[in-house]
Order: structure tokens, then sequence, then C-alpha cells
């Protein structure tokens, strides 16, 4: 498994596979052909079903800047080593091709080439399965956020304390915001005013309300493109965070704890992406949220004063119960029903956390069995309920989206008048 570094990534929203991996893509191919005047770029499969609305012509273009390239979309056609293609060309002043490569976004802001290899980073831990760290750790009385430095090295925790600081500023910023998010659905940021509400809920209610609002903040300034952290994806970057801040608060904890808690949660995302993927395009949104979920539910169990076997035990049910979600973003876009998944996958996580505290930490099904299990649920999943847009809630309102945006333009228009 590869360093953290790789895992956490911070970069602009709506989706690490359908902006973050393009545009890395194109940066790397414009910088390796300095002599092309302009560039063509064909999005294949998912990518050219979903990449409207995920803003994939932009980041595209963004990364060819300041020379030409057109886009051409083939939404049909699912290239045979994974459903997020696209074909990088190279063209002359005559528009002559020069060369051309083929390249996939796997997931996190990943790319592979034509080959399947992955970008060159090292492998860094030597155990490649939950049971092996397991083992490794209760052999060496070692918590496995200790078993995260021992691999990374102490360098790591200057690393994910940037990235704890970049979670904090994207929920802050999503809770001071209001209004409508873009995109053709119009939908409401709600962040602010589910905080507002907690604050005048009954205190039962108020702890809960809180990581809603949380979570949908990270949420909801991924769907309007702003910057957040992939964890393990840009779909799924309010799920921990919210988890994490909550018991912040709750506990009083200093900050180091919660980055120790992120690196545990970090090794749960690693082998999900090592062992199966994070990618909605390959196994449906099991592999974002449900990967999610099982980090933060590991993260939940160890700030809770879990052991390692119930830190495990939480993951696995975060995972477990997300299995066969699949990936069916309305009109393209990272936000129904991604948005309210992030929220609902939070609480969740605390529940796997706390149902796993009071077991002994025993279980018959473990993380890396249901990693095996999502990656064939995924395969087995028809193409529809893989962020095609064509199946799900997806199919459901593409009946009924002139109804629902003449709605979200009515909305807008209330929205917009100004207040006395």
């Amino acid at each position: 498994m590869e360093s953290l570094t790789q895992l956490y990534k911070i970069g602009m929203g709506p989706s690490s596979s359908h902006t973050m991996g393009p545009r890395k893509a194109a940066e790397q191919f414009a910088a390796a052909n300095p002599q092309a005047a302009s560039f063509k770029v064909t999005l294949y499969g998912s990518l050219g079903a979903t990449g409207k609305g995920h803003l994939t012509d932009y980041a595209v273009k963004e990364g060819f800047e300041p020379r030409p390239v057109s886009i051409a979309w083939e939404p049909s056609v699912f290239l045979p080593k994974h459903p997020n293609a696209l074909r990088l060309q190279a063209l002359d002043k005559a528009g002559h091709l020069l060369t051309e490569k083929t390249v996939y976004s796997v997931g996190g802001g990943e790319v592979r080439d034509d080959h399947f290899l992955p970008e060159h980073h090292q492998s860094i831990y030597p155990h490649k399965t939950m049971a092996d760290i397991l083992a490794y750790t209760a052999k060496n009385r070692m918590l496995l956020w200790e078993y995260v430095e021992e691999c990374e090295g102490p360098q790591i925790w200057e690393y994910l304390t940037t990235v704890w600081h970049t979670m904090m500023r994207t929920m802050n910023r999503g809770l001071e915001k209001r209004g409508v998010l873009p995109g053709s659905l119009g939908l409401e940021r709600k962040a602010r005013r589910y905080l507002h509400s907690a604050e005048h809920a009954p205190a039962y209610l108020r702890r809960k309300n809180n990581l809603y609002a949380y979570a949908l903040a990270c949420a909801e300034e991924n769907a309007s493109g702003g910057e957040v952290v992939t964890a393990p994806t840009c779909g799924s970057s309010g799920v921990i965070p919210a988890v994490c801040r909550l018991i912040k608060e709750i506990y009083e904890f200093e900050d180091i704890t919660l980055i120790h808690a992120l690196a545990t949660a970090g090794l749960f995302g690693n082998l999900a992406k090592s062992n199966a993927s994070i990618s909605g395009a390959e196994v449906g949104c099991q592999g974002e949220i449900g990967v999610a979920c099982a980090m933060a539910s590991a993260a939940a169990c160890q700030l809770e004063g879990g052991d390692n076997r119930r830190i495990a035990y939480a993951a696995e049910m975060g995972l477990e119960h997300h299995l066969g979600l699949t990936c069916d973003p309305v009109d393209g876009l990272v936000q129904i029903p991604c948005i309210e998944r992030n929220a609902l996958a939070a609480a969740r996580a605390l529940d796997c956390a706390t149902y796993a505290l009071i077991s002994d930490g025993e279980h018959r099904i473990s993380y890396d069995d249901v990693l095996a299990t999502m990656m064939q649920t995924g395969l087995d999943m028809k193409t529809d309920y893989r962020e095609t847009g064509k199946g799900g809630l997806a199919h459901f309102f593409k009946k009924n989206l002139l109804r629902f945006k003449r709605r979200a333009v009515l909305r807008k228009i209330r929205t917009s008048k100004p207040t006395k």
C-alpha cells in the first residue's frame, strides 16, 4: 500500500474521479507534449455519461491552459480496463496527430495508464490485509496509528495536520454559506439552517443535528467545486470530518488525537483502494460512501477507546451495511443523493463504533472479507447503477426533470430576492 498522502488528497470538487483525475491527466500530458499546438480529449463511459454534471470538461481545459482543447463525449463506449477512461491526443498547428495516450481515472484522484500501471508511488506498508496488520500490531503491542507512524515515519503527522485543518476550513465555509448550489437542480444549501436548528433542538437531538450540519457543509462545498479532502473521494468527503469534529467537541480532544484517528481511518481506506475499489464508476457508491463510513467508524471507535479488534469490527460494519449501494447521481451532479448520503453515513459510523465498543471485538465477517464482497458486488452491478446516470434515482428523475428544474428556477428566484 502507498502512503496516506496518496489517499487523503487536497483538491477541488465535485469529484475526485471526474475532475481531479482528468485534470491531473491533462496536466501530465500537456507537460509531456510542449510542442503540441492543441489537444483533443475523448471521454468514455462514466466520464462521458456524467462528466458534464461533474465539470469534467472544465477540469480538462484547466489542465491544458493556455493551449486550446476540444472535447468529445462517448458515454456509450466503455473501454475494458476501467469505466472512467479518457483518450488524450496532441495535435500540431495543422491539426495532425502527434501522439496519443489512453488513461483511466480510477478514483481518489489517481490516474493509471493504458498498461493499467498505477502512478509511481512507493509501497511503504509491508502488510496487505487487515488480518496481517492486526496480527502484527497484536504481536508488537502496537496501536493502529502507531503502526502508521512506523511505516510512514513521523513526517506523516505534518501532512495529516494539514489534512485536518483543511477539513475544518471546508466545513466552516460550508456552515457559513447559504443560497443555491450551482447546476440544473437548483438545490438549496442546508448546512447553515441545520446548524441553526441544532442550537434550538432538545439536548438529545442537538448532537445528531450538529453531525448532519457538519457533513452537509463539506458535501455542499464539494458540490460547489470548493476545496475538499478526498476521504476517500470528493463525493464522500463529508463523512469523516463530521464524525471527528463532533467527537472532538464532545470530549474536548486536542487536534493530535483527531489526527491519530485520521491515520487509523486511512489504513482502512488504503486497504479498500488497494484490494478493492473506491471508484463509484467501478463498484457503485459502496466504494465511496461505504468506504468513507468504514473509515469514519474506525476513527470514532478509536476516539472512544476501542482496541484494534473493535476498531476493525466497526469498520467492517460500516462497509458491510452499505454493500450494494448504487451510484446514481441525478442529472450527473454530485448533489442528489450524494449530499444526504454523507450525513446519514456519518450517523451510521457513530452507530457502528458504539456497537463495536460494547462487543468483545469478535465477528465472523472480517474487513478483508467485506472488501472482497464489495468488489464482487460492484462487478455484478449493471452498468446503469455505476455512475452512468442511467439507473436508480437518476433514471426516475430524468423522466421528471423538466418539472424538477421549473421548481428549482422558482426557488432560485425566491431566494435571490433582497431581504428588507
